[in-house]
């Protein structure tokens, strides 16, 4: 399904309402997007479509993220960089992918075949960049995915909980994920 920038607009406000609101109903939804309860419904139909549809859009967003960032092409630094600029851009998005995780969420036997090709992405992002020397060697890629995905999308929600502020959370990602929690300065290690 291709959406319009006016139902990406519709998709951000419904993702925010739906964590801000997890057992509001398809009106109050409606309500705290902005929108009427005719429009939602013209729009997704019911509640369980509407989680699909966000799922979906998800799935999509992570795609172009990752086509966007030019992970085989680009240097392991800059490329880092922009896939934490891009995954940041798309916070509505990710705060409703960690409020709808599950234990399955990413199994690939189950429902997380669909995740696949994000995983495979950021694993061989990782690799390559081990073997370009700029990220350790003694972490497996496979790791560095998790940590990774958990630190972007735990910003997040740091930052929708107000634990974190949103205009330092790209550079204290970057630091965290190259330089770790040492004090020592970067240039030293």
């Amino acid at each position: 399904m291709t959406l319009t920038p006016h139902d990406e607009r519709f998709i951000k406000a419904l993702a925010v309402a739906i964590v801000d609101h997890p057992r509001a109903t398809l009106k109050e939804l409606a309500e705290a997007a902005g929108m009427s309860r005719a429009t939602l419904h013209r729009f997704c139909g019911t509640r369980d479509h509407l989680l699909k549809m966000l799922e979906d859009h998800g799935k999509d967003v992570l795609h172009r993220i990752i086509e966007a960032c030019c992970l085989s092409s680009t240097a392991p630094q800059e490329a880092l960089r922009n896939l934490i600029r891009e995954h940041l851009a798309h916070r509505e998005l990710l705060s409703f992918l960690v409020f709808q995780y599950r234990p399955d969420f990413l199994d690939p036997e189950l429902d997380g075949a669909r995740w696949q090709f994000y995983i495979e992405a950021l694993d061989a992002f990782f690799l390559n960049g081990q073997h370009q020397g700029v990220f350790r060697i003694d972490i497996t890629a496979a790791v560095f995915t998790e940590l990774f995905i958990n630190l972007v999308y735990g910003m997040v929600d740091a930052e929708q909980r107000g634990r974190a502020a949103s205009t330092n959370s790209a550079h204290t990602l970057e630091q965290m994920l190259l330089y770790g929690a040492s004090p020592r300065d970067p240039g030293e290690i």
